[in-house]
């Protein structure tokens, strides 16, 4: 068991990582395109070389991922992939398929084996023949509760132990779902899901001469009706299909948060918590790191006077499908689930990042629109604390344009001279060093606001309970 426990970011890139690091992890974890369950994943070999010494010039730890199913097709790529994987040293390689488990054993003994969350280890006795085999630690499924953790923690000691604290629920046991395979073709046990859990879905009528119609849900009729599916087994129990005019999306669960759990997981000294969202941004990956950096420290240096609400704002800047606690407290509830829309929401904006400073310029990488008057919010590493910067014209950074808005796309960039800061360039080159983040606030309809809202107060009542 670890002293402290580590915060374990996802590195979906190489500026993923390098800003999950700056902004407090304690180690990433990244893969390569075909040999992973990353299959999306941005890194070449020489960027996981570049990335890996980056980690370590900085004291942290970098885990690398060879946790897909194999086919016959993929076991010709294995010896060189190993040979790859001991070339790297990484501090540590994450493995679901026995097979493989026992090809790295037995020809690279040399690297630290991790069983992955796709292994789906739910059990003492799971964790016990994985320990036997040789693994260093194992990720515990995202199924298990907070008394099941407890008790793997207490019948386990001589191992270390993962667990998921935020990031995106799979409807299916971990990653284990066929639905993208049959309707996408893309196989979410090989890193290609479709995510087809979050697609919209309408409700047809078969009628008797073998027509199919639709069923038009409109302002006028919505609540003249309701759908509700009897299971055979189940007589008498109805389960509501709920649908509005873009659809249903009954299979679409919300965002784990275990912010609110937090304290839990310490106190029983779990190893290392898990942060899911190798596709998501670096602004994504930034506000995390450092909320929960912060969030642990604190824990750690008074447990007694450790509240969570204090880190729940900057959470909520995150772009989210509403938050619940995943099977942390037990079986889920129809909370758990956003049957009303797929997309996030969130009243805040990524609008990029110091890519470099040049001299005493930053050059600033544009990632949404900005209007001049329009305030930015620069987030300082190591705090929670921001910097704000409000500019009136903008400076392109290649060709020296002025305009008086500047929208992303194609690398645009800007120069922030001295003269724009309201503190000494050479205090603001400290607090916001090369691949600091900034964000902007957005202003939601009246509708997505409202639905925000609720799904604010919906987390926080389940916290509560």
């Amino acid at each position: 068991m670890l002293e402290k426990a580590e915060l374990l970011l996802p590195a979906g890139s190489l500026i993923k990582l390098k800003t999950a690091i700056l902004y407090g992890a304690d180690a990433v974890y990244a893969g390569t395109p075909d040999m992973c369950l990353r299959a999306q994943s941005k890194f070449s070999i020489d960027e996981l070389k570049e990335g890996i010494e980056f980690v370590h010039k900085h004291g942290k730890k970098i885990y690398l991922t060879l946790n897909l199913f194999m086919h016959n097709r993929d076991v010709e790529k294995l010896p060189q992939f190993v040979k790859t994987l001991q070339e790297l040293e990484p501090d540590g390689v994450l493995i679901a398929d026995p097979g493989v488990f026992m090809y790295v054993k037995e020809h690279a003994p040399n690297l630290n084996l991790f069983v992955s969350t796709q292994a789906n280890i739910c059990s003492s006795q799971a964790v016990k023949f994985w320990q036997a085999q040789g693994a260093k630690l194992c990720v515990l499924g995202r199924e298990v509760t907070f008394e099941e953790m407890k008790e793997i923690r207490q019948q386990c000691p001589n191992i270390l132990l993962e667990c998921f604290m935020h990031g995106a629920m799979c409807m299916s046991y971990s990653g284990r779902c066929l639905i993208s395979n049959y309707l996408a073709d893309r196989s979410a046990n090989q890193g290609k899901c479709a995510h087809c859990c979050r697609w919209h879905y309408k409700l047809h009528l078969r009628l008797k001469d073998g027509t199919i119609k639709e069923i038009e849900i409109n302002e006028q009729n919505k609540d003249a009706f309701e759908f509700l599916l009897e299971e055979e087994f189940r007589p008498g129990e109805y389960f509501e299909v709920m649908e509005d005019e873009h659809g249903g999306y009954m299979l679409n669960s919300k965002d784990m948060c275990l912010m609110p759990r937090l304290d839990d997981l310490l106190k029983i000294g779990m190893d290392s918590l898990k942060v899911e969202g190798r596709n998501k941004t670096e602004y994504y990956a930034g506000i995390v790191a450092r909320t929960y950096r912060q969030a642990i420290d604190d824990w750690y240096k008074s447990p007694k006077d450790w509240d969570y609400r204090k880190y729940m704002d900057d959470l909520y800047t995150l772009q989210n499908r509403g938050y619940c606690l995943g099977f942390h407290d037990g079986k889920l509830t129809n909370i758990s689930q956003n049957y009303e829309y797929t997309r996030t929401l969130g009243d805040w904006l990524f609008a990029g990042s110091i890519i470099e400073w040049q001299g005493d310029d930053a050059v600033f990488e544009i990632r949404n629109y900005i209007n001049s008057g329009e305030f930015i919010e620069f987030l300082i590493p190591g705090t929670l604390k921001n910097l704000r910067l409000t500019l009136t014209e903008f400076e392109d950074a290649d060709n020296g344009e002025i305009t008086t808005k500047v929208s992303a796309g194609q690398n645009k960039k800007i120069r922030i001279r001295p003269t724009n800061w309201s503190q000494p360039v050479q205090e603001i080159k400290q607090l916001l060093p090369q691949y600091t983040i900034a964000r902007k606030p957005t202003f939601l309809p009246s509708e997505q606001q409202n639905m925000l809202n609720h799904k604010k107060e919906e987390f926080k009542i389940l916290c509560e309970e």
